[in-house]
């Protein structure tokens, strides 16, 4: 390790586009620190990564356990939020609680990150949000995924102002459909994914990989000169229509041996 090497703290970094982004930022030479709402999980991915990446466990949703993570890690140079879920439901039927988690970890946990790294990450960090299509692009059976997501592009912007004046830049990417976790039970719903994809004018899903490597170069002095902005990074999909998830979630209901 050199004693200019540069840190990052990937959050949600245990699978998914959090996982890629820590393996694509060690691979070029950062000294990263995976943290993750499932401790365990962090840690494992960290020894498969090896190096110089380290965990953290760091719920976002928790003022305490976000502003201890970033005192563990202090003058970060590069911070990356991938922390996010998704509980779907129509507006009439959706519980309160739903939405309460869904806003919690994607809206209300982005503010947390954003607030202590402003006051922990180093002079001219980048800071990078992971928003959504969503966050522009309504969906059916969406709305608190959809609503937190437009909150996060709007924080990232305002972000973007507050922290300029200490040369901090503040970014965000909204991917679509991309092959990770958090999708997984898309393809248990007949002929949803193929909706996406062909809503998608490059007609097909995202990866992991294709979303870090957007984050490498936002958190790079390649991108010294952008801040405030959101990269749609989704095969065209904001072009067209989002599908109907929750038609095709009632079709299913209504049709349980539908192949």
């Amino acid at each position: 390790m050199t004693g200019d090497q540069r840190s990052a703290l990937v959050i949600g970094g245990a699978s998914g586009i959090g996982l890629a982004t820590a393996r694509t930022l060690a691979a070029e030479g950062y000294r990263v620190t995976i943290a993750d709402i499932d401790g365990d999980a962090a840690r494992a991915a960290a020894a498969r990564l090896g190096g110089d990446v380290t965990a953290i466990r760091m719920d976002v949703t928790d003022e305490d356990s976000v502003a201890s993570g970033f005192e563990s890690v202090p003058g970060v140079h590069t911070v990356v939020n991938c922390a996010g879920l998704s509980i779907p439901g129509a507006i009439t039927e959706l519980e309160l609680a739903h939405w309460q988690t869904t806003v919690d970890v994607c809206l209300t946990g982005t503010f947390l990150v954003l607030k202590h790294a402003g006051r922990h990450a180093a002079e001219g960090a980048g800071i990078v949000c992971i928003a959504s299509l969503n966050g522009r692009q309504p969906g059916t059976g969406l709305a608190s995924y959809c609503a937190a997501k437009a909150g996060v592009l709007m924080l990232v912007e305002v972000a973007a102002l507050e922290l300029a004046e200490r040369g901090i830049r503040v970014n965000a990417i909204s991917p679509g459909l991309v092959d990770t976790p958090l999708v997984a039970g898309i393809s248990m719903v007949p002929g949803l994914t193929e909706e996406y994809l062909d809503n998608a004018p490059l007609g097909r899903s995202g990866r992991p990989e294709e979303i870090a490597d957007a984050v490498a170069f936002l958190a790079s002095d390649r991108a010294s000169w952008m801040t405030g902005s959101a990269i749609d990074l989704n095969g065209g999909a904001h072009l067209r229509r989002y599908p109907d998830v929750l038609g095709r979630v009632r079709a299913m209901a209504a049709n349980p041996r539908h192949p």
